[in-house]
């Protein structure tokens, strides 16, 4: 980069309290006691009725605990202060951590298909009343969950991950309610391996929506809602600027998008205090149109891009 022509400018990062999924910390502590409980519960009431949608659930439940334990820890990590090696801190592992909810949620749901297949082949008998009561417990806790992370899932990849893996179950123990139900009015025992498949068939869509945004994140795709045409249109339209290349557009985690790129500019503007000007305007814009307020500008004279290393197109 050439003495004066080159101008970074930087702002916003992490809020001040963290990460997106930082301001949930407390629910995801609440929800994962909530998912302990009800999974001991479960299991035991699976026992006792013999019931493979109850157990199904509990075995959910019990990767629910797991996912949810990722979550927190990768906030944990997430929030660490950054380092010289490290210059935007474990901020990942949030991303990873869903990832891993994904292979789980996906994990699970081959699982219960799996057994879901067997009971067709060697079918049990389940007691559909005692079935009933524990998926009802069941499912008053997995509401109470929702209720805690659905504010959160809106704004973080970690806490969606941990959200839809309460959703699948809250939905699991409505088709456990509806599978005993129909085993006490008609008697008809394969109604509690279809609910496991429908279970097991619930998770897989929501997974896999998942699973492409968490990729989209590793793969430094541009952030959900940045057009990067408009984003080019954008500055080129501003006064003085000639064009613009290298623009690069990313996400580190969720709620902290970033942006940088070398904007080719008049050479009056570079000789003059416009510059400073146009830094303040080119911050204005894409943090006002487009939400992306950690960026990084190069202010360059046209001809300069010529110069540059070949790796930096």
């Amino acid at each position: 980069m050439g003495a004066g022509h080159d101008h970074g400018h930087t702002h916003g990062g992490p809020p001040p309290t963290g990460t997106a999924a930082a301001a949930y910390r407390g629910r995801l502590r609440i929800a994962l006691g909530i998912t302990l409980t009800v999974m001991t519960v479960e299991i035991v009431g699976g026992l006792l009725a013999d019931s493979l949608a109850l157990i199904a659930d509990a075995a959910h439940m019990a990767t629910d605990a797991l996912g949810l334990g990722m979550a927190l820890l990768a906030i944990h990590f997430a929030n660490r202060p950054a380092g010289l090696n490290r210059t935007f801190g474990f901020a990942r592992a949030e991303i990873l951590a869903a990832l891993a909810n994904c292979l789980l949620l996906l994990g699970v749901g081959g699982f219960l298909l799996f057994e879901a297949i067997q009971r067709f082949i060697t079918p049990a008998e389940t007691r559909g009343g005692l079935t009933i009561v524990f998926a009802l417990i069941g499912m008053a806790a997995n509401i109470v969950s929702l209720s805690l992370l659905l504010r959160g899932q809106k704004e973080s990849l970690n806490v969606r991950g941990a959200y839809l893996e309460v959703l699948a179950d809250t939905l699991g123990s409505v088709a456990v309610l509806i599978s005993a139900g129909v085993i006490l009015a008609t008697g008809w025992q394969a109604a509690d391996p279809v609910a496991s498949l429908v279970i097991g068939l619930m998770i897989v869509p929501r997974t896999v929506k998942l699973l492409r945004e968490t990729l989209n994140v590793l793969l430094e795709a541009a952030p959900k809602g940045v057009d990067m045409g408009e984003v080019r249109a954008h500055i080129t339209a501003l006064p003085g600027v000639l064009d613009v290349h290298d623009l690069h557009a990313w996400t580190i985690t969720s709620g902290m998008p970033v942006l940088s790129a070398h904007v080719v500019v008049s050479q009056d503007v570079l000789d003059s205090v416009g510059h400073e000007k146009l830094l303040h305007e080119l911050q204005g814009c894409l943090g006002d149109h487009f939400d992306v307020e950690h960026c990084t500008f190069q202010l360059e004279p046209s001809g300069h891009a010529e110069h540059e290393a070949g790796l930096c197109h």
